[in-house]
């Protein structure tokens, strides 16, 4: 597979990565407090339609639990395996992630709508992960997932 072909732009490609998302890892997760906000209500979407929701935080240094779940600061202090990392983060602070995220070998790696960074993407690409860019998980996972 050349570097491009996991630069995710299908719909088939697409539900693939929807459908292999047992276990997601939300970098940038917001906390109960900010419950209108799609960087809450997304993951509590996936954690209701029984996907295994681990938070990652960025801020809300006080969080433990979110969603019932034990809060992680770093990808890689994730314990086990991580099916994909759905990031919450604007587009210029989606740099600071890509070692974590390469360190971590998710099979893919999710900018949610909106978000869109083509450098991060290719370096992704290039250490073998997979990368659908500005769409959201919650309309793709309810069109793909099979529920």
């Amino acid at each position: 597979m050349s570097h491009d072909e996991y630069l995710i732009e299908t719909e088939a490609g697409v539900k693939h990565v929807v459908q292999e998302a047992k276990r997601v890892a939300v970098l940038g997760i917001k906390t109960e407090d900010h419950s209108a906000q799609p960087a809450y209500y997304v993951p509590e979407y996936l954690a209701k339609a029984g996907v295994d929701v681990v938070p990652v935080p960025v801020y809300y240094p006080d969080a433990k639990v979110i969603l019932g779940k034990p809060v992680y600061r770093k990808l890689v202090d994730i314990p086990g395996d991580i099916d994909l990392v759905d990031v919450f983060r604007r587009p210029g602070d989606i740099d600071q992630h890509v070692d974590d995220i390469i360190a971590k070998k998710p099979k893919a790696v999710w900018f949610q709508s909106g978000i869109r960074n083509d450098a991060a993407a290719k370096r992704l690409a290039a250490a073998g992960i997979r990368v659908v860019q500005d769409r959201c998980l919650m309309v793709d996972h309810r069109r793909y997932s099979g529920r």
